[in-house]
């Protein structure tokens, strides 16, 4: 964002307090403990804490402008200012959208019940290629972090990627009113967040939220596999345009899994065929870097530096990282989890090359926000885990049900758990770590491997 304290005054529709009013504002933040020299720090409030009670330490702290519901410190500094509003959430959001409408360039914007921020990271390394990219950082794909990551697109930029996310009917809705995206992307509908919608049939209705904001001369790109493709194309304006493993426009065929990676034949229609390697395993991994290439090939990017990109995707922290620890093989995958991102990464597990004698060990914890769905997930989770024959442990709270149609031991503690591992685990082994944010599983691996991390 560029724009001086006053032109963010009367876009915000409130009054600017202080001598502050000339001076070029281009960073954003809310975190007073993090201040942006000169940047504009606005007071969130929260349940637990009212930003307002910092707004002061912000300026202190560097910050030229403070957006405050209620200043409470007295006089304004000299050379800073301060702009009193009703909601600073609200306000937050609005200039983001003020500041989307100054942009003229390409907006992918990506949703799905899991995989978003990794095809987010694909897409990203796919567009640089031949875009200068800003793109969603981590996870920031809420309310907060999409109006944070688009006033942190520059005019310098050249193509934007923005993952957006829910957990609740009707909060993508706003999300796509700031990012107003031509390009769209849809990971998949799984069971995530089925606690707050209830049906697989409202999830595909939030998040198809999407598919009905893109334009006439907008496209979607789905997974071919997905079995709402049709009621998303009932419900876009846009071009839906299917990719998938052996099938869809744009595809993998030869799939073929290696010790760091996955290897594969990229085919797009009308287009010489491209021998591509990703440095992550998983075959769910390969129908995300798909998305990715099709954005790209219709951004007009060549399917070799398609493949150039596909390549060099650095993932976000917790998505199927693999670590070398003293000839174990560990795999991070702790980020989050839902049954069908459990089973997608108990599948690849299961498929690892491993030298005789070796263990394929999987360390998992609760998934959250099932609802009424999370015993039956649960034992379907431990009973898959047995089926693949996975060597399994269930660690904490709530993940009782896995360990026991997994026949296998559960602890309560993360020091048993490591302390476990550390007992049965040996060189050639590959372990895998996963559960919901909640459950923290990336705790045991810290705590069983320290040096690893």
């Amino acid at each position: 964002m560029q724009s001086t304290a006053r032109q963010i005054s009367e876009i915000l529709g409130a009054p600017l307090i202080g001598d502050a009013g000339d001076v070029v504002l281009r960073k954003v933040f809310t975190d007073s403990r993090k201040p942006e020299p000169g940047g504009l720090f606005f007071a969130l409030k929260g349940e637990n804490f009212n930003g307002d009670l910092y707004a002061e330490a912000a300026l202190k702290g560097g910050a030229t402008v403070a957006v405050v519901h209620s200043w409470k410190s007295g006089e304004v500094p000299a050379g800073k200012a301060v702009i009193e509003v009703p909601d600073t959430l609200f306000a937050l959001q609005r200039l983001a959208h003020w500041w989307r409408s100054q942009l003229d360039i390409p907006v992918v914007c990506i949703t799905g019940s899991n995989g978003k921020t990794s095809t987010k990271d694909f897409t990203t390394a796919v567009l640089s290629q031949a875009f200068h990219v800003n793109a969603t950082k981590g996870n920031l794909n809420n309310h907060i972090g999409l109006p944070l990551t688009v006033l942190a697109t520059e005019k310098e930029h050249t193509a934007a990627i923005y993952e957006i996310g829910m957990n609740h009917s009707g909060e993508l809705s706003p999300l796509c009113e700031i990012a107003r995206p031509k390009y769209g992307i849809i990971t998949n509908i799984g069971s995530a967040h089925i606690e707050f919608l209830g049906t697989r049939e409202a999830i595909a209705e939030e998040k198809g939220t999407l598919a009905r904001y893109l334009p006439e001369d907008g496209l979607l790109f789905t997974p071919a596999a997905c079995d709402f493709n049709e009621y998303f194309r009932a419900r876009t304006r846009a071009r839906l345009i299917p990719v998938g493993n052996g099938r869809g426009i744009v595809r993998a065929e030869n799939i073929r899994p290696q010790a760091d990676g996955t290897r594969f034949d990229l085919i797009i229609e009308g287009e010489e065929t491209c021998d591509v390697f990703i440095p992550v395993l998983g075959k769910h991994m390969v129908t995300n870097a798909l998305l990715a290439a099709a954005v790209g090939w219709r951004l007009g990017i060549p399917a070799e530096k398609i493949a150039v990109g596909l390549s060099s995707v650095k993932l976000t922290t917790g998505r199927l990282r693999q670590i070398n620890w003293e000839g174990i093989t560990l795999l991070d995958d702790t980020y989050n989890a839902n049954p069908e991102s459990m089973e997608a990464a108990i599948e690849t597990l299961a498929e690892m090359q491993v030298t005789e004698g070796a263990q394929r060990i999987v360390v998992l914890g609760k998934m959250g926000e099932l609802g009424v769905h999370a015993e039956a997930a649960h034992s379907r989770i431990g009973k898959l885990a047995a089926a693949k024959g996975l060597r399994l442990i269930a660690v904490g709270e709530g993940a009782e049900g896995i360990a026991t149609a997994g026949r296998a031991p559960h602890f309560a503690d993360i020091h048993a758990a490591a302390e476990w591992l550390r007992e049965n685990s040996n060189p050639g082994d590959v372990i895998l770590f996963k559960g919901s944010r909640t459950a923290a599983i990336e705790k045991v691996l810290q705590t069983a491997f320290p040096t690893a991390c």
